[in-house]
């Protein structure tokens, strides 16, 4: 269903991103280790609503392109990214949807520029300095960060055995193989590994900004690396509305495992921002 697939020169970088339907804009970032297509089974729902969907590949994904070096994947390159995609198409201000790494920079994004953001929509990851406070065992959650930072050895384990590991991740049919096409091409797993070894310290600095867009954050019960607290102390780092979600009976990609579920919260949540505006109006 996707309308348009656009290669455009952004932040020093060619980046590759699908536009679907027309409206209001709504632009998906995903995580690790995946590309748009993650967001496969929210694009059309989202399109049919009344929107314009923008999904594209991050710095190092999909069909983007992927620097070697580790330090091209700081926080601040990733977040100039999404801006100067915002730039290139032309759009003041976006609905803004993250899940994972996704959301690490979405929630960057609304503390550093909510100028560009009409609300926020967080899957799984909570604001970074929620996760960072959230205490001893969701740092037990994530110890498997110190394995993705080891240059080498990472990759060589999460390819060894057909990629077993990554088949563990999810029980979403088909979704291992998406990740092992999209990872095997030379250069693409370190570029998706150095999201990791570039911002090992992911909370925000002292004196950031509070979040002062209307935030939902959505959170599933079976993600094994990040818990519910991280999510739910979220509220403390937003001025204003924030809606937790409790999603339950899905993994960590519950775009996927529970897209039913989650496209209902999303139409909801970006549906009443379409209210308050029109009341406005």
């Amino acid at each position: 269903m996707v309308d348009e697939s656009l290669m455009l020169d952004v932040n020093g970088i060619r980046m590759h991103v699908t536009a679907t339907g027309q409206g209001p804009a709504v632009l998906l970032l995903h995580g690790f280790p995946d590309t748009h297509a993650v967001w496969r089974k929210q694009v059309g729902v989202l399109a049919a609503a009344g929107y314009r969907v923008l999904a594209p590949d991050l710095r190092g994904y999909g069909r983007t392109d992927a620097p070697s070096a580790v330090a091209a994947y700081t926080l601040d390159k990733l977040r100039a990214d999404v801006l100067a995609l915002l730039d290139a198409l032309k759009i003041d201000k976006v609905r803004l949807v993250g899940h994972d790494w996704g959301g690490i920079i979405a929630w960057q994004l609304a503390a550093l520029a909510p100028q560009r953001l009409e609300c926020l929509v967080v899957l799984s990851t909570g604001h970074p300095t929620a996760i960072a406070r959230a205490g001893l065992l969701q740092r037990l959650r994530m110890t498997y960060v110190l394995g993705f930072v080891m240059p080498g050895i990472a990759e060589h384990t999460l390819r060894a055995g057909d990629w077993f590991l990554m088949r563990q991740f999810t029980g979403e049919p088909g979704q291992a193989e998406h990740w092992k096409r999209a990872l095997s091409a030379p250069g693409r797993l370190s570029a998706a590994l150095n999201y990791y070894r570039a911002n090992l310290g992911l909370a925000l600095p002292h004196g950031y900004p509070r979040v002062r867009v209307p935030v939902m954050g959505i959170w599933s019960e079976h993600d094994p690396a990040l818990g519910e607290k991280q999510m739910r102390d979220s509220a403390h780092y937003v001025e204003g509305e924030f809606r937790f979600e409790r999603v339950r009976d899905a993994d960590h990609w519950l775009q996927l495992t529970a897209h039913e579920q989650v496209n209902r919260l999303l139409l909801d949540f970006l549906g009443a921002r379409a209210s308050v505006h029109s009341a406005a109006a």
